[in-house]
């Protein structure tokens, strides 16, 4: 019997499927590329906006986000991976615990990338040598917008908060793609389905929402955190809260969380060490401290400097003039940068006694013009928030 071509395509996605799921992949999906690419132009209006803040490689690599096709002229199709991250236990519970430390989801375990990229390149072996065929695989480390082509591809669809979400999953999951040079069948749409909620947008707590599915970058809390390379706005520091690392609020408030299971595998659960530390002993990490506990982790991309600034930020709004003696040494750290943040952090906590004479002892000789400016603005009410 003759199999047909439609049937014979069929039989590649099921297996490709059978496979995913075997390296422990929960949705794989499937859409060809032949249409136009309307994320491009949204890219372009957030990128004109000015929206993407630091983030230039947006803008330097806006042409190769056109369309997947600019990034491989002969890719035919794409399948696009999702791996479930969803948490054990409700993410915003820590914006309580002030003297703690909110570290994103995503973050509390190992690189993601690092976790998913091998086994996009398995299953992309595998289906080499049973299928044949080109293909390129895609871990957000390439111009390649995965969101959209999720959309297209049904795993989901994109929210009001701009990120993905699914009927199984809700707001947690990693994404991966596979782009080939099969023609595989392609999946249908999911339907938008987030009806009248707005949770997502009124959770945000800087306002980083100019509109329903609008996100201005520069706003964004795991912008400021992570991207930013020097100090935090003051308009913005005291709405971080306790969160040192990215923000899950907007994430986390999505209703169809409920339908999400907590990640099933132990290199996607949170290590104890990142779950809720201890603002006291972050602020004390050096270079080698910051990479010994952040090894594998992506916090450490950001480096040791940005993330303390992070925390003195996150001190100085828990409220407790005893953390103190977790700031003061900061006032002499190398990094000015660090430096910057304690000074803020100690006009948070600190009595006006203490202030002044930090202030006499070192002001004088700061010899950069970023914490100068921390130190004047403890004396001039209009610049402190």
């Amino acid at each position: 019997m003759t199999t047909s071509i439609s049937d014979a395509a069929k039989d590649k996605a099921g297996w490709i499927r059978e496979r995913a799921a075997a390296l422990g992949f929960d949705i794989c999906r499937f859409t060809d590329l032949d249409d136009a690419w309307p994320a491009a132009a949204r890219l372009e209006a957030f990128v004109e906006a000015g929206r993407h803040g630091e983030m230039t490689w947006m803008a330097e690599t806006a042409a190769r986000r056109a369309h997947p096709r600019a990034m491989w002229a002969e890719a035919r199709s794409a399948i696009v991976l999702g791996l479930n991250y969803g948490p054990a236990a409700d993410p915003l519970e820590i914006l309580d615990r002030r003297d703690r430390g909110a570290i994103s989801v995503y973050a509390q375990g190992d690189d993601y990338h690092e976790v998913i990229k091998p086994r996009l390149k398995t299953l992309g072996r595998e289906l080499q040598t049973r299928l044949g065929g080109e293909l390129k695989v895609f871990v957000d480390t390439a111009p390649l917008m995965e969101k959209p082509l999720a959309e297209r591809a049904g795993a989901g669809w994109q929210g009001r908060h701009t990120n993905l979400v699914s009927r199984t999953h809700g707001s947690w999951l990693f994404l991966g793609v596979i782009l080939t040079t099969l023609d595989l069948p392609q999946d249908p749409p999911e339907p938008m389905a987030c009806g009248t909620c707005r949770a997502c947008l009124d959770v945000c707590p800087t306002d980083a929402f100019p509109a329903p599915f609008q996100l201005d970058a520069r706003r964004c809390i795991s912008y400021l955190t992570i991207e930013l390379k020097g100090p935090i706005p003051v308009e913005f520091r005291a709405a971080l809260g306790n969160r040192i690392y990215g923000c899950d609020d907007c994430l986390a408030v999505c209703p169809w969380n409920k339908f999400a299971q907590v990640a099933r595998e132990q290199k996607l659960a949170a290590r104890p060490e990142l779950n809720a530390p201890a603002l006291a002993d972050l602020a004390a990490l050096d270079d080698a401290g910051f990479r010994t506990l952040f090894a594998k982790s992506p916090v450490k991309r950001i480096g040791r400097d940005r993330f303390v600034r992070n925390v003195l930020y996150a001190l100085g709004n828990a409220g407790d003039p005893a953390l103190m003696t977790a700031i003061t040494p900061r006032l002499d750290d190398p990094s000015a940068l660090v430096r910057g943040a304690a000074v803020w952090a100690l006009g948070r906590l600190a009595a006006a006694a203490d202030i002044e004479a930090q202030a006499a002892a070192r002001a004088p000789a700061e010899p950069d013009p970023d914490v100068r400016a921390e130190w004047a603005a403890l004396y001039n009410p209009d610049l402190r928030r």
